[in-house]
């Protein structure tokens, strides 16, 4: 199945650049550009795209709101967000907007094709390192507001612990190995987690941790 991406960047060039590295790519296919999020919605709108490879920093509408947009669509793709800032605030915004992805344009070109079939095959990305430094400043945040969300109140002990240490950017793998259960048990916990959150994918449920301030006790540093 061939997966139908949209790029939306205000630079040509940089478009032109993501589009020849996809489009020599059998399972990829670039459908359309856009040089902003207002255009960047029409297009998904049309073309009903898989993935929409969005800019953040973009005139008239930026990628964002455009991410904003499209996920209170009926039929909204996967936002895989690209930027040049490794800056924790657009990280977080990008991840409550709805995407489920964050990569940095300094990415090899395999890291932006792997990205893409992970996100289309409905998983999330994210950077650990960029994982770890949220973590940091939101646990500082600790001291302002302690308090977690009551909405945690749906998880089970083990249910947060799991949702705790996916925050913390470790995958199931990780999880299994460090809650000592076998993988498939951590895939149904994540399940639950979802299912009882009303959550999309692993990065909303990265966004709800830190929104809802499940916070591990130990900052990573950065």
């Amino acid at each position: 199945m061939t997966i139908r991406v949209i790029i939306a960047d205000d630079q040509a060039m940089v478009r032109a650049g993501f589009a020849a590295i996809l489009q020599a790519q059998d399972d990829i296919d670039v459908v359309g550009e856009a040089g902003d999020g207002r255009q960047a919605i029409e297009l998904s709108e049309r073309l009903h795209p898989d993935i929409v490879l969005m800019d953040i920093r973009m005139p008239h509408m930026d990628g964002l709101q455009a991410t904003q947009h499209l996920m209170a669509g009926r039929r909204a793709p996967r936002v895989l967000i690209l930027t040049t800032f490794d800056v924790d605030e657009y990280v977080y915004d990008a991840l409550l907007a709805g995407a489920s992805g964050f990569l940095l344009k300094g990415a090899r070109p395999e890291e932006l094709t792997a990205a893409v079939r992970v996100i289309a095959a409905g998983d999330a990305l994210l950077s650990p390192s960029i994982t770890r430094r949220l973590i940091a400043d939101f646990t500082r945040a600790r001291a302002v507001n302690a308090t977690p969300s009551p909405q945690l109140d749906v998880l089970t002990p083990r249910e947060r612990h799991v949702l705790t240490l996916m925050a913390q950017g470790l995958s199931n793998t990780e999880i299994a190995a460090a809650l000592f259960i076998a993988e498939q048990t951590v895939k149904a916990h994540v399940s639950s987690i979802f299912t009882k959150l009303g959550l999309r994918d692993r990065a909303q449920a990265v966004a709800f941790a830190f929104h809802s301030r499940l916070i591990p006790l130990q900052p990573s540093p950065r």
